[in-house]
């Protein structure tokens, strides 16, 4: 009878449901999508030592902290001989980096695209006929950020981006993603001191534009000239040492209640107005 059919029903449905939660298929409003895995990570000895054997580009080495023998010791002594850092991580961080796989204690972040030099990228402005017009990202951390600044730098007519080799985004997919192709059109170096830098620069005639707080207004100041735009870190802003560097502080007057704008938006909204200023004059 009816009354049977619905018990037999109700004993089957209810493992089949439990299966169903069990198995992720219970919808919650309060979950989480799970994490996607970073972009261009290679894992294992092997890989490390011919990642460098053949030259490739690599923003940073991650070692297991604890595990060290003479294999390891001799792919970070490798490392550092060209200058890329080295950094100590848990295995839990590794894991999650390397997606579970067996990383032998090793991992490394590769560059989406070789580096320039900044000699490159002066040159590539003498080429062109134009004063050189660089952007130095003083240590933005987050690869969205960097691919919107990167893109603006090529709509802006930048002739290229220098960033720091330390505690700075790469050339990752996902900067050249945010970047939206403009990556492929644009040199960036990768250098170990942005201070020295800067200095090198302006040896070499270039006048350095900090963009921070409590400058003149950016709309009131002259940037026709050889120049170097420094945009400093999402939180810290620009360090004191490279400050101290730079020939002139411009700002962006805020008439919000915020007290400034994102960093990559701050950059786009100077470098087009550098690009203004270039093409009246």
């Amino acid at each position: 009878n009816s009354e049977e059919y619905v018990i037999i029903i109700y004993i089957t449905f209810i493992p089949m449901v439990k299966r169903m939660k069990n198995n992720g298929y219970q919808k919650n409003r309060n979950s989480r999508p799970r994490e996607e895995l970073p972009e261009n990570i290679v894992y294992g000895r092997n890989a490390l030592r011919e990642l460098l054997a053949g030259g490739r580009d690599i923003d940073k080495i991650f070692i297991l902290d604890g595990e060290f023998d003479r294999s390891l010791g001799a792919i970070v002594s490798e490392a550092r001989d060209r200058g890329i850092p080295t950094v100590k991580c848990d295995r839990r961080k590794l894991d999650a980096m390397t997606g579970g796989a067996a990383h032998q204690g090793i991992a490394a972040s590769v560059s989406e695209k070789e580096y320039s030099s900044v000699d490159d990228i002066l040159a590539f402005a003498e080429e062109r006929g134009e004063k050189p017009f660089v952007i130095v990202a003083a240590g933005i951390e987050d690869p969205h950020n960097l691919g919107a600044i990167i893109r603006s730098a090529d709509c802006a007519g930048a002739h290229g981006v220098i960033i720091p080799k330390r505690r700075a985004a790469g050339l990752t997919a996902v900067v050249s993603k945010a970047s939206a192709g403009a990556l492929e059109h644009m040199r960036v170096a990768k250098v170990a001191n942005i201070a020295s830098t800067i200095e090198e620069l302006k040896d070499k005639g270039l006048w350095i534009y900090a963009a921070d707080m409590g400058g003149d207004a950016y709309y009131n100041t002259d940037m026709t000239s050889a120049m170097a735009l420094v945009l400093g870190n999402e939180g810290d802003g620009i360090a004191r040492n490279i400050a101290e560097k730079c020939d002139f502080t411009v700002s962006i007057p805020i008439l919000g209640h915020v007290d400034s704008l994102n960093v990559s938006c701050a950059g786009a909204v100077l470098m087009c107005e550098i690009a203004r200023q270039r093409a009246a004059k």
